[in-house]
């Protein structure tokens, strides 16, 4: 990483992350270690998320502090983030990054699938927000950073449920820029593109869409999860400290 920028005010920071023990929550807890960052972060992925700890802690770098976590249980998710705070200090930036994109047909959705996955990939954004505020708004300000999506600005199909979240974090982000502004907060949202996970590879990476993709991207070069970290540090740090309310799109210019 020494290519890229380092952050002084992101030292010591307190950084909260969800969904950070795969995919681009690794990364991003990667790289706020790397920063110097204090960072705590959840997962339901308890093997996974000791084990990043664990491989940053070799690297000499700041361990950070993982807590399995079911972010569909508020009431948890309230607990990490009071954890943290007694444990690191106050909050200053906050990651919901934590979703799932697992496919769905409109005939197969019910109401309690419905439900199921908006609580999996848009409920606990806002609430994980609400419980960060007092720390930030005591500490002097934050940074809150909401991951979306592509997907839904490229229609794609087969996962209307997951779409739906996704465009509704652009407007949470709007909304909690304009209350909390006035408290020093920063709200903005990452939108990645087909970034190339091992899960995304596992799943639905071939030949035939790959070469779509780089296709379709301006960049003919596939985007990996650092690319999306690497956006996420400057928002969270003081550099970017009139961005809010925007959407920032990382995806090798395929939108």
């Amino acid at each position: 990483m020494s290519q890229f920028a380092t952050y002084p005010s992101l030292r010591d920071r307190v950084v909260f992350i969800t969904g950070g023990a795969s995919g681009i929550g690794e990364s991003l807890v990667e790289h706020f270690c790397a920063q110097g960052a204090r960072v705590a972060f959840v997962d339901l992925q308890a093997a996974a998320g000791e084990a990043l700890t664990r491989s940053i802690a070799a690297r000499g770098e700041p361990e950070p502090m993982f807590m399995a976590c079911d972010l569909r249980d508020i009431a948890a998710l309230r607990l990490a983030v009071e954890r943290t705070a007694a444990e690191l200090g106050p909050i200053r930036v906050l990651v919901n990054n934590a979703a799932n994109d697992t496919r769905h047909l409109i005939d197969d959705v019910t109401v309690e699938y419905w439900d199921d996955r908006m609580a999996v990939n848009l409920r606990h954004k806002f609430f994980a927000a609400k419980a960060v505020r007092p720390h930030m708004r005591a500490g002097g300000g934050g940074s809150i950073i909401n991951i979306s999506s592509v997907s839904f600005l490229k229609a794609q199909g087969s996962m209307p449920a997951y779409l739906t979240a996704k465009a509704g974090i652009i407007g949470l982000t709007r909304a909690l820029a304009r209350d909390l502004g006035p408290e020093g907060i920063r709200v903005n949202t990452v939108i990645p593109g087909w970034i190339m996970t091992q899960r995304q590879i596992d799943l639905w990476v071939d030949e035939e869409s790959e070469r779509a993709l780089l296709r379709e991207q301006c960049l003919k070069e596939k985007v990996f999860p650092p690319d999306v970290a690497r956006m996420v540090l400057f928002l969270a740090a003081d550099d970017s400290r009139m961005c809010s309310a925007q959407a920032f799109t990382v995806d090798g210019g395929w939108t």
